[in-house]
């Protein structure tokens, strides 16, 4: 099956302290909810079709703040008209069928512009500390698959008895049902993410990573999904640094790296280390990552989108070749780099889009078979 839909384009909302880089860098980006509502009716305007509210209890990623991810969706979702917003969620913190009740009402209020990121979950001291168990990596890919099933159950099934290890119903039958089911994303690159993608989800989010490790993710989940008659979706990862000259661009990084909180990077490198530790076979996010990676939190630094609006469209379009079907962004002044980069690189992807598309008959297409 090859993808002929247009890239999507989303964007990290900022409702956590700090902005999206653990540095001390100065950062004219606010989690301030009016802040927020501002740049979210921006990136509408300016081609964004998504936004992903990250899901934090306890500081981390380097941020001592943080505003709840599905409340504050729900917010940004009354004040926009066209963009979704995904909002991240934990199994464990949250009963799944009280989860699926209120994603449906929030489809009908927001016109099906609500999403859910299911994340498994990494932050072993946020598990304790709120006072749920801590399972070990295989043992919280199974919960989360099961929670995805009830969900999916609630939203579309009558009289749903469900019996897993970690959720149960029973005769559950929730009115009104979405007309339509929320998308559902996740991320992850051990083998176990990578199945339950294939098996479960619309949606998978990779980490920032080259064209060659893109590659390779997309084709596997992908043969994974096949076994499964799905087609899964694909997310990767990205920090954008947008400036008029390739030198001013790589010197902005330099910067953020120059400035990073080193204690805080430490902090969170420990904290996740385990990620990849903790699996059978050593895969897993952040398990190769350096500091310099760990200062942008979800590799974003190592997708490469630095450069003039030229340079950074055609580095897109690679990533379109690999099998993106949408690009998540991360940006260090973040209403403003929004709309510089909806008004000035989003035009070059599409016009790059549409040539691609124009040679399809002179030459066998690039834009590419993702399952």
């Amino acid at each position: 099956m090859t993808s002929t839909d247009p890239l999507s384009f989303a964007y990290w909302v900022p409702n956590v302290s700090g902005g999206l880089v653990v540095s001390k860098v100065p950062q004219r980006t606010s989690h301030d909810p009016a802040y927020n509502i501002d740049v979210a009716r921006t990136a509408e305007q300016v081609g964004f079709d998504y936004a992903l509210t990250q899901v934090r209890y306890l500081a981390s990623y380097g941020a001592d703040e943080q505003h709840e991810s599905t409340s504050f969706s729900i917010n940004l979702l009354a004040h926009t008209e066209r963009l979704k917003v995904i909002a991240a969620v934990h199994p464990g913190f949250w009963q799944p069928a009280v989860l699926a009740k209120l994603a449906a009402t929030a489809q009908a209020v927001s016109g099906d512009r609500f999403c859910l990121n299911v994340v498994s979950g990494w932050f072993k001291q946020e598990f304790l500390s709120l006072g749920e168990p801590w399972l070990d990596h295989e043992e919280r890919y199974r919960r989360a698959e099961e929670f995805i099933e009830v969900l999916r159950g609630a939203w579309t099934e009558d009289d749903l008895t469900y019996r897993g290890d970690f959720y149960r119903t029973r005769d559950l039958t929730f009115r009104p049902q979405p007309a339509t089911p929320p998308e559902v994303f996740m991320g992850g690159n051990s083998t176990a993410a990578r199945r339950m993608g294939g098996r479960l989800v619309d949606w998978y989010f990779m980490n920032g990573n080259t064209v060659e490790g893109v590659s390779e993710q997309v084709a596997e989940v992908s043969a994974l999904a096949a076994e499964h008659e799905r087609r899964v979706r694909f997310g990767l990862n990205g920090f954008a640094v947008v400036r008029d000259t390739e030198e001013e661009a790589r010197a902005v990084v330099q910067e953020i790296i120059d400035q990073a909180d080193a204690d805080k990077v430490r902090a969170f490198g420990e904290a996740v280390r385990q990620a990849g530790q903790a699996t059978s076979d050593g895969k897993g996010m952040w398990a190769g990552s350096r500091f310099e990676d760990l200062v942008q939190y979800n590799d974003g630094f190592k997708t490469g989108l630095v450069g003039t609006p030229e340079q950074v469209a055609r580095r897109i379009i690679d990533y379109r070749r690999a099998g993106v079907d949408l690009l998540l962004l991360g940006f260090l002044h973040v209403r403003e780099e929004v709309e510089r980069f909806g008004r000035e690189v989003i035009p070059l992807v599409r016009e790059l889009e549409a040539g691609a598309d124009a040679g399809a008959d002179r030459a066998a297409p690039r834009l590419v078979a993702v399952s």
